[in-house]
């Protein structure tokens, strides 16, 4: 009999704990692929950088956000164009580069939709070449 109780309750605590529902997603990420290269800078010298970028989103945003993602592409090609050496090797200066960044394609997106639809910018990589 005690047994047949040990077995039918691990039963019992192995299915309840495959009953609860799973949390739900917070946030998605909808990565801009293929990376951003381009030049940045003034002078010269030709400068380049190389730039794997995630937007986070609300998983009901992520269609509207993939659908301009060419618009967002080239807002931040143009961003980066007008950056500077400071900007773009010290941290302190790619950290300002990020929010620019941000602050650039919610604003787009906010004339294209009505609202930002994008939380945050996040640099996956970021390489440059002075």
């Amino acid at each position: 009999m005690k047994y047949v109780s040990c077995l039918l309750l691990s039963f019992l605590l192995g299915h309840t704990a495959y009953a609860q529902d799973p949390a739900p997603v917070a946030a998605a990420y909808v990565s801009l692929s293929p990376a951003l290269v381009g030049n940045y800078g003034a002078g010269t010298k030709l400068k380049y950088y190389k730039a794997d970028i995630a937007l986070r989103v609300k998983p009901e945003n992520v269609a509207k956000v993939e659908y301009h993602e060419p618009l967002i592409r080239d807002q931040l090609i143009q961003l980066f164009a007008q950056q500077t050496d400071e900007d773009m090797q010290e941290q302190a200066g790619k950290e300002a580069v990020r929010q620019a960044a941000l602050k650039q394609v919610q604003h787009v997106l906010s004339q294209e939709e009505g609202q930002a639809l994008v939380e945050d910018l996040l640099f996956n990589n970021l390489i440059v070449q002075p």
